[in-house]
């Protein structure tokens, strides 16, 4: 069962009651990333996240790691381009305790200034440990070569040099602007019932006031570029971008589809063509990134240095072959059944449920509606991935990002 409520201030609140279960998860979304900052604040939103983790008025950093640890609480935090996000999963009978202190740290941090330097150090580490994962590096350099250096192409982690100055006087100004509650939903999922919910709501944020919230939309420029970043590794990390749709669009399910003939799983055409038929990549997929005004779908392989031209030509011959020829009707049939079956896995995961439910309540102000989503999954025909097709690979949008020992950059 599926509950929802919107408070007065915009505050609003999901719960998925997930009866025979003996645990709880649960969710404080913010809409807010990478994409809704100024140049000035490149990597707050992230900084932010570490630093409600940093004591309260009541708890200093130890004293709420060790609380949630004495609940046998897991407890964690993301950024993304456009969510932040703290949650924590504990056994059911710990589910009031658990949520006072994700409510105390998410409302009450402090942000201590001995804590704060300290915390920039771990930050900056943060940023040289994906200046060495050259996958992670790849795919953001994707991002920047598709979308520049703003909005959607910002990384989310910031510069070494940003966080180093950032102040409590900026975070609280950040906090003021996008940690209002008409920005923020609160999601359970799990072995709790709506009234249990709702009381624990009510009772730590009830005194949320409304905000001076600052809508910050993108403003999106498409820059199509072929970036690369020389590093002196073994693999050369390659990373494609091309339009696709937005969230919520009518054809996003036959894009998934799509997606998955192409790289969404073992059997699809690029795990087949690149790495069986041609041993040309350990790891290579490809996933699609919606966002609220735009998408891309987003092709990676890495592969040995002697032979990144025959596998930038590999996976074009893949993509070439799909739009001209598209996809056959078995094709079509077996990746809408991975889209089901994936549904249906996600549904037994209360984390996955929580930031389900969370997230859509987020983006689009409503309930996800699990069987309406099923039923058009089963509606969809192979016609629509058809039409889906025309609209993707579109050669004239397209970016590329490529990582690796080379100064050479791959041509569009």
């Amino acid at each position: 069962m599926v509950f929802e409520k919107k408070y007065e201030n915009g505050l609003k609140l999901v719960v998925k009651q997930m009866k025979g279960l003996m645990s709880v998860t649960m969710g404080i979304l913010v809409g807010t990333g990478a994409c809704a900052e100024t140049d000035k604040e490149d990597g707050i939103s992230h900084f932010i996240e570490h630093m409600q983790f940093k004591g309260t008025h009541k708890r200093n950093a130890f004293e709420l790691s060790d609380a949630f640890d004495r609940l046998g609480a897991q407890v964690n935090a993301f950024t993304g381009k456009d969510i932040t996000c703290y949650y924590s999963k504990c056994i059911s009978e710990h589910t009031g305790a658990c949520f006072e202190l994700l409510s105390d740290l998410f409302l009450h941090s402090t942000f201590p200034e001995e804590e704060m330097e300290r915390e920039k150090g771990v930050v900056c580490e943060e940023i040289s440990m994906n200046e060495d994962t050259p996958e992670d590096l790849c795919l953001d350099l994707l991002s920047r070569a598709y979308y520049g250096k703003e909005n959607y192409g910002r990384n989310i982690l910031g510069t070494a040099i940003n966080v180093k100055g950032f102040t409590v006087a900026d975070i609280q100004a950040y906090k003021k602007a996008r940690y209002c509650p008409e920005n923020i939903v609160i999601s359970f999922a799990g072995d709790v019932d709506m009234a249990t919910a709702q009381t624990l709501v009510e009772t730590y944020f009830g005194d949320l006031e409304k905000g001076a919230f600052e809508k910050r939309t993108p403003v999106l420029s498409f820059t199509g570029q072929s970036l690369v970043k020389t590093k002196p590794i073994e693999q050369m990390h390659v990373a494609i971008g091309y339009s696709a749709i937005a969230r919520g669009d009518e054809l996003e399910n036959a894009f998934s589809a799509v997606n998955g003939v192409l790289g969404g799983t073992m059997s699809a055409r690029l795990f087949q063509e690149v790495r069986e038929k041609r041993g040309l990549a350990y790891s290579v997929y490809s996933y699609l990134s919606p966002y609220a005004e735009c998408g891309t779908q987003v092709i990676y392989a890495g592969v040995n240095p002697t032979q990144v031209d025959a596998a930038y030509g590999a996976i074009n011959d893949v993509i070439k072959d799909i739009k001209c020829n598209g996809i056959t009707k078995d094709e079509f049939l077996r990746s809408r059944e991975q889209m089901k079956s994936t549904m249906f896995f996600s549904n037994e995961s209360t984390n996955a449920q929580m930031l389900l439910y969370g997230k859509y309540m987020l983006y689009f102000g409503e309930i996800f509606e699990f069987e309406k989503k099923l039923n058009d999954i089963n509606a969809m025909t192979y016609e629509q991935t058809l039409a889906a097709l025309d609209c993707m690979f579109n050669e004239k949008q397209k970016a590329i990002a490529l990582v690796g020992n080379t100064k050479q950059a791959l041509t569009l």
